[in-house]
């Protein structure tokens, strides 16, 4: 599927502006360029992205955001690899999906893969502080990571104010979050997990050197 670009690419790189992506939205976010692959109203790049990131250069954006999308992706090796392929060395991935104690995130056929509190850890070589080490080489490409919250929430009123004061209580302390997934998620499911990773990689013009 080759990718339909309904902006000024080229322009928007050339430009002195962030560029910032926004993965799998179908509804225009103020600054940002959206990238999905049905071509819906508001919808900056129409792209198959199981492929991929083709249409951008390295070393060209500043950050990427994604809400509820990468749950929905097969490859994630090849798109994890491409993000920070075309990720500035500062630049940041924002990312929310669903844990895998969401009761909901069974609902939606659509989602292909789970996510738990080490799962973006296979991604990273740096030491983010959990006592449980999962193996770190599968990739070459890695990330450091720079936060992870577990989200609790509920569309019943009451049930939602506890939850919100329980997470505050198990985001805490990285061992909290840890006890929490090994002993109490099937007690008190997680609704999803935020993270915000950094590639690990270097400047440009170090390595030009």
């Amino acid at each position: 599927m080759l990718p339909i670009i309904n902006v000024d690419l080229d322009a928007l790189l050339a430009n002195e502006a962030p560029i910032i992506l926004e993965l799998g939205a179908a509804g225009k976010k103020d600054g940002r360029i959206s990238i999905d692959h049905l071509n819906l109203p508001g919808v900056d790049i129409v792209a198959n992205l199981e492929e991929g990131l083709s249409f951008l250069p390295d070393y060209s954006v500043d950050a990427i955001h994604s809400n509820s999308f990468l749950e929905h992706i097969d490859n994630l090796d090849l798109l994890m690899q491409e993000m920070w392929r075309v990720l500035k060395p500062t630049g940041k991935k924002h990312l929310f999906v669903p844990h895998f104690s969401n009761p909901y995130h069974y609902s939606d056929y659509t989602h292909k893969r789970f996510f738990g509190l080490y799962s973006f850890e296979y991604f990273s070589k740096s030491n983010y502080g959990f006592n449980r080490k999962v193996p770190q080489f599968y990739n070459d490409n890695s990330f450091v990571t720079e936060s992870i919250k577990l989200v609790f929430k509920s569309p019943w009123k009451y049930r939602n104010k506890f939850r919100k004061k329980f997470g505050k209580l198990i985001n805490s302390s990285k061992w909290l979050q840890e006890y929490y997934e090994e002993n109490l998620c099937y007690v008190i499911p997680c609704y999803g997990i935020e993270v915000v990773l950094r590639p690990n990689k270097p400047f440009l013009h170090e390595i030009r050197k």
